[in-house]
């Protein structure tokens, strides 16, 4: 039987040419096959547990990665304009704003109609500054706009997969301004 001696080769995980005992050996010892395996493990492993975390999330949890994702966008969206309510521009933080609550008309949660940029004073300690914001909204959505936010509504409850719908269009939304 006459076979022809194997090629050196490269360690895919140390680097160190060797020459392989078998055709189709890609590691130079036990050592590196060990922790080339340990490596994939975790690469695999890590993979699994997000499918995994995906897999029992709740519907309150899309609820809050698609309201992150709609209020980056809201916030990107509005970034050269005032804040709606006191028309301040200053360097602090500033929220996506809610003119109707969410608490109270959860429908017009993800109406970009309703949401703008609003400065945390305004939002957190005037508790929306609804007054102003009300003025500063006409300017911007107009008198129709407005009400049709104050007016009758049916209730929405959002799938899951309408949030995760939500989410991607709202990522999607924001690359495109950034």
């Amino acid at each position: 039987m006459n076979q022809n001696p194997l090629k050196q080769k490269k360690c895919k995980t140390c680097g160190v040419k060797f020459t392989p005992t078998k055709p189709l050996q890609s590691r130079c010892s036990i050592e590196c096959a060990i922790e080339y395996a340990k490596v994939s493990r975790t690469k695999k492993d890590r993979a699994e547990l997000r499918v995994a975390k995906e897999r029992i999330k709740s519907r309150a949890d899309w609820t809050k990665e698609a309201q992150a994702a709609f209020n980056a966008y809201i916030r990107a969206r509005d970034s050269k304009y005032p804040c709606i309510s006191c028309g301040r521009y200053h360097d602090g933080q500033y929220h996506a704003g809610h003119y109707r609550t969410i608490g109270g008309n959860p429908e017009l949660r993800f109406d970009e109609r309703n949401v703008h940029k609003q400065c945390a004073p305004c939002n957190n300690h005037l508790h929306g500054n609804i007054v102003n914001y009300r003025i500063g909204l006409e300017g911007r959505i107009g008198k129709s706009g407005i009400e049709y936010l104050e007016g009758p509504h049916e209730p929405k409850k959002y799938t899951i997969e309408e949030l995760k719908t939500i989410k991607q269009t709202y990522k999607a939304k924001l690359a495109a301004l950034k």
